[in-house]
């Protein structure tokens, strides 16, 4: 039998200097760039304004885990979750007239039931032979 290997820890992801991941080294370095380009092209309070947002967010979001998710992820899932509603509510907006219509269609279908012929236990007997012996019996000989 052939033997392959499983892979272990495959939620573990690649590190390239250190402990930093290819992730977070690359929302550091994108930070980064626009953390520079506001230094160098801004005056300072811009700077220090896209210094505290930008780094703050690049910080978040590499570094910070929910549940052992990435921040990215948690914040998918509640975007995710917000969108959908938690609870539904049913409204009647059938009058009686309509709901009893619905319900002689109903009564109409379950009407229609093809009822099967009962099984004999001799028939129950035979199959289990069959099964039994591998299918060497055979009930009509």
């Amino acid at each position: 039998m052939q033997q392959f290997v499983v892979p272990q820890f495959i939620d573990v992801e690649d590190k390239i200097f250190g402990p930093i991941t290819t992730r977070q080294f690359v929302i550091l370095l994108i930070a980064g760039i626009v953390i520079f380009l506001a230094y160098r092209f801004g005056d300072f309070a811009l700077f220090i304004t896209i210094l505290a947002v930008v780094g703050g967010l690049a910080l978040v979001f590499s570094f910070i885990k929910i549940n052992g998710q990435a921040f990215h992820y948690f914040l998918l899932n509640i975007i995710q979750t917000l969108r959908r509603p938690s609870l539904r509510v049913w409204s009647k907006k059938f009058t009686n007239e309509e709901l009893n219509y619905w319900r002689k269609q109903k009564v109409e279908e379950a009407e229609e039931v093809v009822f099967k012929k009962p099984i004999k236990s001799q028939h129950i007997r035979d199959l289990a032979l069959i099964v039994n012996t591998g299918g060497f019996y055979r009930p009509e000989e």
